[in-house]
């Protein structure tokens, strides 16, 4: 389970985010590209949009429960 104490500073305020667990693994990006980029430097994705709409929603659900390492977190905050 993601841990909002790790997250990283490049996440978009809200509900979303992604902490230092992340393996750069790409499902994110390939599932809510809209909302996840990668930090290219270090090798990691991040939260760069929190969803608008239904369907980004759904999408960074998906991306939430599709990480292999649970790095993405979901704190409840809108």
């Amino acid at each position: 389970m993601a841990d909002k104490e790790n997250k990283y500073p490049e996440n978009a305020e809200g509900k979303f985010y992604v902490d230092d667990a992340c393996i750069d693994c790409d499902a994110c990006r390939a599932t809510a590209p809209d909302n996840f980029e990668r930090e290219d430097e270090k090798g990691y994705s991040y939260v760069s949009k929190q969803p608008d709409g239904e369907v980004e929603m759904q999408l960074c659900m998906d991306a939430l429960e599709g990480c292999p390492v649970e790095a993405i977190g979901s704190d409840g905050d809108e």
